[in-house]
């Protein structure tokens, strides 16, 4: 796990900004194999009124970075012409009425487990907006907003304000993020994955587990792929935690060695600096040294090294890897794991769109998401995790050809609508909630927005309608910024 490159120009790092005597306390730490900037501040601060007793609760958010085409999905469009339809065909579900593509076989057997919604609509066909609004649940735009780079003005993502009402357990943080941040195959950093405005210290727990490569997308290693075909040797050929594993030459009978360092070094910093603040970081070091110790906590993260059979259920590629460490997450007591299934904007299929889509994209995510919706309804866990699906856009009704970058046609963005994919956390399995229109530009009926799926998340978590947040200023904000989507799980 490696914090996410600060960028330069702006006042928010990724995660907390560090300061001289905490390195002094937390360098003992990072003897351990954690980097201080792994020890995030989500149980430290104010728990707010945001907190609930409600039974323990998770959610999964898996987002496809790039705008997962409706048509190509979970919407398609047999009766339309064919520069609309596009060249896959429909295949029946489980739930009678219901067709998706053909690509998705498996999500099709599974279909009484999860639910749609066909209408769900935004203003914006850009990426870095895009990202934002469905990352925070938010459809305005923050003042100051900047699609370059995260600001310190941003709306929080969902992942902190879950993270922040939700209740830690088993001393793990409360949001996680993984296999990795979402970055722009240019290299800079996506907004609306950070706190924003509730401040560095919410910042969710983020998980590097795979090499960043701008010209690798999708489920690497067998799945990986160059939107533009481009000739090029792949390097990201292995998922890993490194700091999971005690650095080289410390093994456990020096534990207790490194535990009596951290106590010399306390000394020191009680010497330096009696403040008040200085014993906030103490559960910072006792969560890393659980991380290190907890033996439950070390198996979530060792997927690669689990039973053949899950490993072959979910698939042996980032996504199936993925979303397994998601269920075991879900198990170890984490509420609420956001999954980008592809970096670099690995869904943004403006060409080569049908091969790609065909050969490796939507195997691997039809394998290891109705893998691990089947695994936690057989383990009894489905009622008490949502899980959500959903990218920062849908795909152009019309198809479109770039024949200056790509040999095939495919789509362009299109905040207009989408089709978000709701499964368990009491979500009534085999319904569709709205409609899009005839050729799948615009909502036709029930319109749903980001802030009504972020308000489902917020509510499966067992967070309060009348609950709020406060940025450093201690100015209070709402949680809820639209009503819980009904037809869901009424």
């Amino acid at each position: 796990m490696r914090p996410p490159s600060p960028n330069q120009a702006v006042s928010v790092p990724t995660h907390p900004a560090v300061s001289r005597r905490f390195a002094l306390q937390a360098g003992a730490i990072g003897l351990l194999g954690l980097g201080t900037d792994h020890l995030t501040a989500l149980r430290a601060a104010n728990p707010g009124p945001g907190r609930t007793h409600s039974p323990p609760r998770s959610v999964i958010y898996i987002f496809l970075s790039g705008g997962l085409s409706q048509h190509e999905s979970f919407d398609p469009k047999p009766e339309a012409p064919e520069d609309i339809r596009g060249e896959f065909k429909p295949i029946a579900t489980a739930t009678p009425g219901l067709q998706i593509c053909e690509h998705l076989p498996m999500l099709a057997r599974t279909s009484h487990l999860w639910s749609l919604v066909r209408s769900l609509t935004h203003p914006s066909n850009d990426h870095s907006a895009g990202h934002h609004i469905m990352l925070t649940g938010r459809s305005d735009l923050p003042v100051g907003f900047d699609p370059n780079q995260p600001r310190a003005t941003d709306w929080p993502a969902i992942a902190s304000v879950a993270g922040a009402g939700a209740t830690a357990r088993n001393n793990l943080p409360p949001a996680i993020v993984l296999p990795e941040r979402l970055v722009h195959t240019t290299g800079r950093t996506l907004p609306g994955q950070f706190a924003g405005l509730m401040g560095q210290r919410r910042d969710p727990w983020f998980i590097e587990a795979s090499a960043f490569d701008p010209t690798a997308y999708g489920a690497f290693p067998e799945h990986e792929f160059d939107h533009q075909e481009r000739p090029r040797t792949p390097r990201r050929l292995a998922f890993q935690i490194p700091s999971l594993t005690l650095p080289e030459g410390v093994g456990k009978q020096r534990l207790s060695g490194r535990m009596d360092l951290l106590g010399h070094l306390d000394r020191q910093r009680a010497a330096l600096d009696r403040s008040a603040h200085s014993g906030r970081f103490d559960s910072y070091r006792e969560s890393a040294v659980s991380l290190l110790t907890d033996p439950r906590v070390r198996r979530a993260f060792d997927v690669l090294d689990g039973d053949p059979k899950a490993l072959d259920r979910y698939g042996r590629n980032a996504f199936g890897w993925s979303l397994l460490m998601a269920r075991r997450l879900v198990e170890s007591g984490v509420a609420l794991i956001q999954v980008n299934l592809g970096n670099n904007e690995t869904w943004d299929t403006h060409g080569n769109a049908f091969p790609h889509l065909k050969d490796h994209l939507l195997p691997p995510m039809d394998r290891s998401v109705s893998a691990l919706i089947e695994d936690l309804h057989q383990a009894g866990l489905l009622d008490t995790t949502m899980i959500v699906m959903a990218g920062e856009f849908g795909r152009t009704p019309r198809i479109s050809h770039l024949p200056q970058h790509y040999k095939l046609p495919g789509r362009d963005h299109w905040g207009r609508v989408q089709s978000v994919l709701f499964a368990g956390g009491g979500v009534q399995g085999g319904r569709v909630v709205g409609s899009s229109d005839r050729i799948g530009g615009h909502p036709a009926t029930d319109p749903q927005t980001p802030e009504g799926m972020a308000s489902t998340i917020y509510q499966a978590l067992g967070i309060p309608s009348t609950a709020t947040w406060q940025d450093d200023l201690e100015r209070p904000y709402q949680v809820y910024h639209g009503d819980p989507i009904k037809a869901l799980i009424s």
